[in-house]
């Protein structure tokens, strides 16, 4: 939970007076504080919270060991929330604080640090190893602890049994429709209804994985149950919220769907506004496609996954977000593969499920596929309509918000991609991530650069001119790639034979649409110096006065 200052007070009090339940550790920090050990804290208590079956742990500036309150200084210039994204860099599944408080208590300043515990089965780590707390130091952590959090891989949210509840408490159309669907898995769907038929909902539900021994699981509340069974959730509601912007990025309309969400993924669907879009995707046809912006197992595939990776731990819900040009979808949870280039690797399995028992059912109700093919086939449809491929941005700490596009945004990269069917498929998102200005590895831009599809000088690369000859781009490779060195020492010359002398400001804006586009205002500056100062020593030109007060003038 997120904490009021009120509440935070409150809370720090208690814990100066008694810490017996809580994972806390004060720390004077009266100047400053390593920013390593605060990396090696975070790994130890968020390890003790794990433990403990705790939902977090507490990092406290300013209250010395004793528990006097004594303030600290610790950043107070500012940068003290940039904490959230610098500890990323250096734990593992991009753990962060969950929030970064600072209040003043006793006249004291006080920042408290809200450590999240380690996901079951993981133990948190900093800088690749894992810490616990030994007295009122830290120390790596214990084989016992290890083997213990590891051992919880087979805790699972989705799997917990919800002792109240009963069948009675399961929407009937939902328990219609997941029959339906599981006749469909089997592989002899006819012989498979006959069976299914004989048997009740609750032995059906059995088979399919989705309560235990007639018990009702979370998954089977989440997937089936009736909206008003809600309340077993303990005051947190999931949901799927559908919000439609308009071209002012103000809300036009919204609606919330709750569960059962087997039921809730058609209705979100249903009010996405899924027109005809008509492109020319290659430049020899003047007869346009015709697609729906959006294919629809596209999009059911992502909110499918949405549910069935949620971190439901942190209370959110799935945001389906529509403009007028793309979607976009956010749910709450680390991103498992770490990376998208992870993902789209051949044979790619990640290395665990958040919800196993919920995954398992959602794939027996034919919602998703455990084979991880989920992206890779989301990859393909954009692909094969010669749209921009989903953009996965992971910025947030334990989110995920991924865009559709519902349209093209550069007709030559759509042409490039009708024009090369051979292109790999890692080939292809990093060109979509070349078209989208986003930065890549230099590693892919070497692989990219060998094979001649792009130029420039990293990170500042763009299409190149064998790619930009299929699509049409010459125009604008030619201003990425500005003119040769010869032909800028040329306008040099010139422009001092016109001026007389010239500053080198002068000369920058002589040059201005002779330089790169791509290079920044300091880039273009520094190579201007440079053809300045190769001029100067093959004796063409001298300058008079030095540095930013030196003009510079032709040697007769």
């Amino acid at each position: 939970m997120i904490y009021t200052d009120s509440q935070l007070k409150e809370k720090i009090i208690r814990m100066v007076q008694s810490f017996e339940n809580e994972v806390v550790e004060f720390k004077e920090a009266r100047s400053n504080y390593s920013f390593n050990d605060i990396g090696k804290y975070f790994s130890a208590l968020s390890n003790e919270a794990n433990l403990r079956g705790l939902q977090e742990a507490w990092l406290i500036f300013g209250i010395s060991d004793d528990k006097r309150y004594v303030g600290t200084e610790f950043r107070r210039q500012g940068s003290l929330q940039s904490l959230k994204k610098e500890i990323v860099n250096g734990t593992n599944e991009r753990l962060t604080f969950l929030e970064i408080y600072e209040l003043t208590l006793e006249k004291c300043r006080i920042i408290a640090f809200q450590i999240p515990p380690a996901i079951r089965g993981i133990p948190t780590t900093w800088q690749g190893a894992a810490y616990a707390r030994e007295h009122e130091s830290i120390s790596p952590l214990p084989m016992n602890k290890v083997d213990l959090i590891r051992y919880q891989i087979g805790m699972d949210w989705s799997k917990e049994i919800v002792e109240d509840a009963s069948i009675e408490d399961l929407d009937r159309e939902a328990i219609k429709r997941a029959r339906e669907l599981f006749s469909k898995r089997q592989s002899d769907r006819k012989k498979a209804q006959e069976v299914l038929k004989k048997l009740s909902d609750i032995e059906v539900l059995n088979k399919a994985g989705i309560t235990i021994k007639g018990k009702i699981t979370r998954t089977a509340l989440l997937l089936l149950g009736k909206s008003e069974s809600k309340y077993y959730f303990d005051g947190f509601i999931p949901r799927i919220t559908w919000t439609l912007y308009n071209a002012d990025n103000s809300i036009k309309a919204y609606e919330h769907f709750d569960i059962p969400m087997l039921l809730a993924v058609d209705k979100a669907y249903s009010k996405i506004r899924n027109e005809k879009y008509r492109y020319i995707a290659g430049q020899q046809t003047l007869f346009p496609d015709e697609v729906d912006q959006y294919e629809p197992e596209l999009i059911k595939e992502i909110i499918n996954n949405c549910i069935a990776h949620q971190d439901y731990r942190l209370r959110g819900k799935i945001n389906v977000e529509e403009f007028e040009d793309r979607l976009v979808f956010i749910n709450e949870g680390a991103f498992i593969p770490e990376s998208i280039e992870q993902a789209l690797e051949p044979g790619y399995k990640p290395p665990y499920y958040r919800n196993v028992f919920l995954c398992n059912a959602m794939v027996n109700l034919y919602m998703i596929d455990t084979n991880s093919m989920g992206i890779p086939m989301m990859y393909q449809i954009q692909r094969d309509k010669c749209f921009p491929l989903p953009t996965y941005d992971l910025n947030t700490i334990n989110r995920v918000k991924v865009t559709v596009y519902g349209k093209i945004l550069d007709k030559n990269y759509t042409q490039l991609l009708y024009s090369d069917a051979d292109l790999n498929m890692r080939t292809v998102y990093l060109l979509d991530q070349v078209q989208k200005q986003e930065v890549i590895s230099k590693e892919s831009f070497r692989n990219l650069k060998k094979q001649g599809l792009v130029e420039g000088r990293y990170p500042n690369i763009f299409v190149s001119f064998k790619v930009a000859d299929i699509v049409g781009q010459k125009a604008t490779y030619v201003r990425n790639k500005g003119l040769d060195d010869d032909i800028c020492k040329q306008l040099i010359m010139k422009a001092l034979q016109s001026m007389g002398e010239a500053n080198k400001q002068d000369l920058m804006e002589v040059l201005e649409k002779a330089l790169p586009e791509v290079l920044s205002d300091e880039q273009k500056s520094k190579k201007i110096s440079n053809l300045l100062q190769a001029m100067k020593k093959d004796g063409i030109i001298a300058a008079t006065g030095t540095n930013r007060y030196a003009k510079w003038h032709l040697v007769i």
